[in-house]
């Protein structure tokens, strides 16, 4: 198993998901620009930018007379961290994800689920969508401001397989918030046995979220 890919996929795996939710009449493609981490506290807790990602989903819109094919792209920016990992030694094991989806309304009703998608609901899109994690559990709520909206980030832990070995994780993930023209939701993993170190690391990068990303400074393609 691809060691970046075994922590760092499980937020794009479970949103891309999503968008096959989104099949509406005359509305065939529907783009989320990316957002981000600001800089400054990237470098304060050790986290690189290491790719922007744009996940395309194409569903066929069903039949009822429609034709056509609805275009859907969300954004993942990825951040990693090198963190000591027992029986593993150093690895990019500390991950924290910034993934945008397009807002999608009809006559003024918001129709892209993950609005109102509670964090048990979206961590169960990780969990039904990534084969490698197992036994999640709910720990923990907590209020959190991102983009200047108030949101819940709640703590749920996971064995994961990570380069063949099984390790314990925590997942700190957000409720959607509003970023302009998309909803947007953070996913942070990192070993649990790092919590201490790790999850104030992981609140503060969440709550400096940007939408001012520069590609460019994505360390891999």
């Amino acid at each position: 198993m691809n060691r970046r890919n075994a922590l760092a996929g499980l937020g794009a795996a479970g949103l891309a998901g999503l968008s096959g939710c989104l099949g509406l009449v005359g509305m065939a493609e529907h783009k989320s620009s990316p957002a981000g981490a600001e800089a400054s506290t990237r470098d304060e807790t050790g986290y690189e930018q290491t790719n922007v990602k744009k996940i395309n989903v194409e569903r066929d819109v069903p039949g009822g007379g429609l034709t056509g094919t609805v275009s859907v792209g969300n954004h993942m920016t990825k951040h990693e961290k090198a963190v000591e990992i027992p029986l593993l030694g150093r690895q990019r094991g500390a991950v924290f994800n910034v993934l945008t989806s397009p807002k999608v309304s009809l006559l003024g009703q918001q129709l892209n689920p993950v609005k109102d998608m509670s964090t048990k609901e979206l961590i169960g899109l990780v969990e039904n969508n990534y084969s490698g994690i197992d036994n999640i559990q709910h720990q923990a709520d907590a209020e959190i401001t991102i983009l200047d909206e108030s949101t819940t980030q709640s703590r749920f832990t996971a064995d994961a397989k990570f380069n063949g070995q099984s390790v314990t994780v925590d997942f700190l993930i957000t409720k959607a918030v509003d970023a302009g023209d998309d909803l947007l939701v953070t996913i942070g993993v990192y070993p649990q046995q790092l919590r201490s170190q790790e999850e104030p690391n992981v609140t503060a990068l969440t709550e400096a979220v940007t939408t001012e990303v520069d590609s460019s400074a994505s360390s891999d393609g």
